[in-house]
């Protein structure tokens, strides 16, 4: 197959091997965005005088026949359409001839692949978003359910104030909800229109409206000047995947929790079958897996979130073959996320605590107590907290 960049030299296969590597099959999710993208692209080029409409009318049909085609699962891209952007202008100009060949003019891949990348993960946040919603809800319905009981409260893993089964889920929902809106808080970076940035030094002697393609591409703003985007690649993945990671180490947390308190030893909460394994040479255990993968999975966010701050790290202007290396990470985490999410929102509404198992330490009332006689008798606390201290020392 010729690829857009062919000049007729021959290419040794290893290097499209080593170059493309995984890619084309990582742009299987950015079709539909990509297809999206190039109609709001062919559009412009008609109304800056670039394309005739029925050139138009040619491209747009057949670039939507061919996202359909993709979504049934009747074509994929393989190895030697290179990637997304040459599988689409390959198969259009297949398709409908030279109008699909009119279609690139002010524009490079590196703008295009850029502008679907962000068209997706604007998606990809609200999807994270919603994910992340169903959890708190879960948590939500558990106050609901159990919030009345009464829960030792930890500080250095020893009893130290007395809680609840509501104090500890809402604690965890609140950080899961402030996740939400530091989630949100990307759209700022991925809400700028890369398209007519080209190759990052912008479409010369070619009429382009960058407006226009920012409007139909529901883009806050134009991402100004063109030398800016090459130089942003990877900060907007930077941003959505710091927030997997406090997300995911909010799960972590939350599932320690519940590991520990499902041990024999502390026995606070139970589990259904459905949501345990066996094992396989013990025939009395039932083992918590699904909590022990989502605390293991906050390994893989923070793997990612290195791995992309990494490959940008000191790169020198413009475009870099290493940027395309982002994707890897940048999807996997979204992924493990999303699971992780989809889980664990279905795993709580399973845990019932056990209120006949759940024992206080005697003295866990000892800070109130202090604050006590502060309220009553009007002495400083370390007086208060010396003399509670004392009494509590007499009954060991």
């Amino acid at each position: 197959m010729t690829r857009l960049w062919d000049k007729g030299a021959p290419l040794d296969e290893r290097v499209l091997r080593f170059t493309a590597g995984e890619d084309h099959a990582l742009d299987n999710r950015l079709v539909a965005y990509d297809v999206r993208a190039s109609i709001a692209h062919a559009e412009m080029l008609q109304e800056c005088g670039l394309l005739a409409q029925d050139e138009l009318d040619a491209i747009r049909n057949g670039l939507s026949e061919i996202a359909a085609a993709h979504a049934r699962g009747e074509w994929s891209m393989t190895l030697d359409l290179e990637d997304g952007q040459t599988a689409l202008e390959t198969l259009l100009t297949r398709k409908i001839g030279t109008a699909g060949a009119r279609l690139h003019a002010g524009r490079s891949r590196n703008d295009q692949v850029l502008t679907a990348l962000r068209l997706y993960l604007r998606d990809a946040v609200e999807s994270l978003a919603e994910g992340a919603r169903h959890v708190a809800e879960a948590l939500d319905g558990l106050t609901a359910k159990q919030g009345t009981v009464a829960l030792p409260g930890y500080t250095h893993m020893q009893q130290a104030m007395p809680s609840s089964v509501a104090l500890w889920a809402q604690g965890f929902a609140a950080e899961i909800r402030d996740d939400i809106e530091g989630l949100r808080h990307s759209h700022r970076r991925i809400g700028k229109n890369p398209l007519g940035s080209a190759a990052g030094y912008g479409t010369p002697n070619l009429p382009v409206s960058r407006e226009a393609t920012r409007a139909r591409l529901a883009f806050p703003a134009n991402h100004e000047p063109v030398t800016a985007v090459q130089l942003s690649r990877g900060k907007a993945e930077a941003e959505v995947l710091f927030q997997i990671t406090l997300l995911l180490q909010d799960l972590g947390r939350l599932a320690s929790d519940l590991l520990l308190f499902y041990t024999r030893e502390f026995g606070f909460v139970r589990l259904p079958d459905a949501f345990t394994t066996g094992s396989s040479i013990m025939p009395q255990k039932r083992n918590p897996d699904v909590f022990e993968l989502v605390r293991g999975r906050t390994a893989t966010a923070q793997a990612c979130l290195a791995e992309v701050l990494g490959i940008t790290a000191k790169l020198p202007s413009g475009y870099q073959r290493d940027l395309q290396l982002i994707k890897a990470p940048l999807f996997r985490s979204i992924d493990v996320c999303l699971e992780s999410l989809d889980i664990m929102a279905a795993a709580i509404p399973q845990v019932q605590f056990v209120p006949e198992r759940i024992c206080m330490d005697a003295d866990i009332h000892a800070a109130a107590e202090a604050n006590a006689l502060v309220a009553q008798e009007g002495i400083p606390f370390r007086e208060a907290y010396q003399r509670v201290g004392a009494k509590h020392r007499r009954k060991e």
